[in-house]
């Protein structure tokens, strides 16, 4: 194993190098939010928010918009914070399940209204429902098992599944299935029908306003700028302790990490591991933590027109028995991580941290080598990796590039690093263009079909793989598969195929951590794609 501390003296003194012209540049950006802080009607954020492209729940697939859409938007059903599996009300009242006619039924929560004061009704969860379904983005992948919504009365929705599938329910915690203003969206051009793949328009406006009855709304976004939300007039859990948030872009760490102890900012969300150690002991910031379900993955293509040696699958498990992993989650991140044995996260489908040890990759260079020459490869190969220049909560994915490069050249891998701004990085990930790539996933929802059915379907098809037909099969019986043991046992059988076939390497599932300044309180941090429950955030006393 690789010595992490031999690694990262190289990658800190270039990092050293260009941390005081940012932060000396950081004071000056950060004047405007320090009033903010201070005046407490005001939560200031420091968060990476260069990744986002957009805001609407029927399109947005980045990684910090949920803070934003978990604030703003509500859904019928929401998630605990401690426990994943426990589905709790939030728009629906109550709800059931007819086994007999594959359907959920739902009954609203009576007087809950839009930020404008309009009455929140059944109808407008069956468009927004179907406008999930019917625009065709990403997002709509999650929505593949609903056959129709209907309207049953104003409190009362219906939701018909395609196959039988009670996980369904837990998808519907999500972001994606947020509930907005049907009489909102359609003003901006919004469409729920068949066609609204090409016909729909609201999105420009759901990028700088929001049509939900969370506890604040969406006031205006200005790209790698800020978020600005204010509060819900009429929020059905009643009045919030701040007039506004402002989520202010902050790329750098260290910038970061001094707006945080000035008190400019309330909550710092990207420091690395070395800056979080730097706070111990701080009386004026404090360190919140939880574990999460989400992961950082390399891919490698299967293409052989895009790299020869890569669509060999020794080729890949090569790659893969040359990381130092042990050393990754050491070195960059403080040991504040697991790691997963494949797509699916610990503490989903069963899967346990001993689980990831007996199913995992593991370093092992000798296996590297033999691997490399069974593929007619003993001298090596090179190929491509692309990732965003963005941190990744404790780290960041150059410093994770250069690991992983420095790593796979004992046994005469080369790897030509490719970072690139968020918007090309996710362009290319997305258009299957890339030999290799450093990403981020995160679920929707805590439901295993949903990490699975996207390995073997759309990020398959973007790794140019074709899983055979009764692995599709297996992944469709499990999601239906109503004995638990019987299903974790499909998606063990699953997770076994998908490292044999060596084109996604897990490398993280990070315990989120973040700094929080002494004047606010009510921080908890969840595993849910929105992150924290800004409702409960509040000035200290």
């Amino acid at each position: 194993m690789q010595h992490p501390q031999a690694f990262l003296s190289r990658a800190r003194r270039s990092w050293m190098f260009s941390v005081t012209a940012l932060v000396l540049s950081a004071i000056t950006v950060l004047n405007t939010p320090a009033a903010l802080a201070a005046d407490k009607k005001t939560l200031v954020i420091g968060m990476d928010i260069g990744d986002g492209r957009t805001y609407d729940p029927a399109r947005q697939a980045d990684l910090s918009p949920p803070l934003t859409l978990g604030a703003v938007y509500e859904q019928l059903v929401t998630l605990g914070a401690d426990n994943l599996a426990e589905v709790k009300p939030m728009l629906a009242a109550s709800w059931s399940y007819n086994q007999a006619k594959q359907v959920w039924i739902f009954k609203l929560k009576p007087g809950v209204k839009f930020w404008n004061g309009e009455t929140l009704t059944a109808e407008d969860v069956k468009f927004s429902l179907e406008r999930l379904m019917n625009v065709k983005d990403q997002p709509s992948a999650d929505a593949s098992n609903l056959q129709r919504v209907d309207v049953i009365d104003a409190q009362t929705v219906e939701i018909a599944l395609k196959v039988p599938a009670p996980s369904n329910l837990i998808d519907l915690t999500g972001t994606v299935f947020s509930i907005y203003s049907k009489k909102m969206v359609e003003a901006q051009g919004g469409s729920s029908a068949a066609d609204a793949k090409d016909k729909d328009k609201a999105t420009p406006w759901l990028n700088a306003n929001s049509a939900g009855s969370g506890p604040y709304h969406m006031v205006s976004w200005e790209r790698n700028a800020q978020v600005v939300l204010a509060r819900n007039p009429h929020y059905h859990g009643g009045a919030v302790p701040f007039e506004r948030i402002v989520i202010r872009h902050i790329s750098d760490g260290a910038a970061q990490l001094l707006a945080v102890r000035r008190g400019d900012i309330d909550i710092a969300m990207n420091l690395n591991a070395e800056q979080l150690d730097t706070l111990a002991g701080n009386k004026d910031v404090s360190i919140q933590k939880t574990t999460s379900i989400d992961t950082m993955l390399m891919t490698m293509t299967s293409s052989p027109t895009m790299n020869p040696a890569l669509a060999k699958p020794e080729a890949r498990a090569a790659v893969a028995a040359a990381i130092d992993y042990d050393g990754l989650i050491k070195g960059l991140v403080g040991g504040f991580s697991q790691r997963p044995p494949s797509f699916i996260p610990i503490g989903a489908a069963g899967v346990t941290e001993a689980t990831a040890r007996q199913l995992g990759y593991k370093e092992d260079l000798p296996k590297a080598r033999r691997l490399l020459k069974e593929a007619g490869l003993a001298d090596g190969f090179t190929f491509e990796l692309i990732y965003p220049n963005t941190p990744y909560f404790s780290t960041s994915f150059q410093l994770i590039a250069q690991k992983i490069q420095s790593d796979v050249s004992r046994v005469g891998i080369k790897i030509e690093l490719k970072p690139m701004d968020s918007v090309n990085w996710r362009t290319q990930f997305n258009s299957g263009k890339a030999q290799s790539v450093l990403a981020f996933w995160t679920a929707t929802a805590p439901n295993p079909y949903i990490w699975a059915s996207a390995s073997v379907q759309r990020l398959a098809k973007r790794m140019y793989w074709e899983p055979s037909a009764d692995m599709m099969e297996l992944v469709d019986k499990a999601r239906a598969e109503t004995d638990l043991q019987k299903q974790q046992a499909m998606y063990l059988k699953y997770q076994q195929t998908l490292i044999e076939q060596a084109n996604y390497v897990m490398l993280l599932q990070p315990i989120y951590r973040v700094a929080v300044n002494k004047a606010v309180s009510g921080v908890e941090l969840t595993a849910n794609i929105w992150k924290m429950d800004m409702k409960k955030i509040r000035p200290a006393k």
